[in-house]
């Protein structure tokens, strides 16, 4: 396979071209598993980065009978989000509750959105 941006050659397994850094998919997808003492249902986040001409990152909570509630983030947004889990705990009592609550809020958030 090849890329469209440089010609290069490129392996058809790889997100991105090893020479331009062309994107080579157009949704890019990863899963994340919940912490298994918190959530006591079998729940996941997933996370899907479109690379079209929209750009933006969408977070689904998947159960046993599918995608329960999902929210889309434009760049800024996600990019925002990014900053804040890269953070890490460092940053609790400078700006709030610290990661795990928020991302415990997020997910009930979420969960309540998608029971409407």
């Amino acid at each position: 396979m090849r890329c469209e941006r440089c010609d290069g050659e490129v392996n058809e397994r790889y997100r991105f071209c090893p020479w331009c850094a062309a994107p080579l998919r157009t949704k890019l997808v990863e899963h994340f598993a919940a912490h298994p003492l918190i959530e006591r249902q079998t729940v996941a986040l997933r996370v899907s980065r479109y690379l079209t001409d929209q750009r933006h990152t969408r977070f689904s909570i998947w159960n046993a009978d599918g995608a329960a509630a999902a929210i889309s983030l434009d760049e800024v947004e996600a990019a925002r989000l990014s900053r804040f889990i890269g953070a890490g705990e460092h940053a609790v009592g400078k700006s709030g509750p610290g990661l795990r609550a928020s991302a415990q809020a997020l997910i009930t958030e979420l969960k309540s959105v998608a029971r409407r």
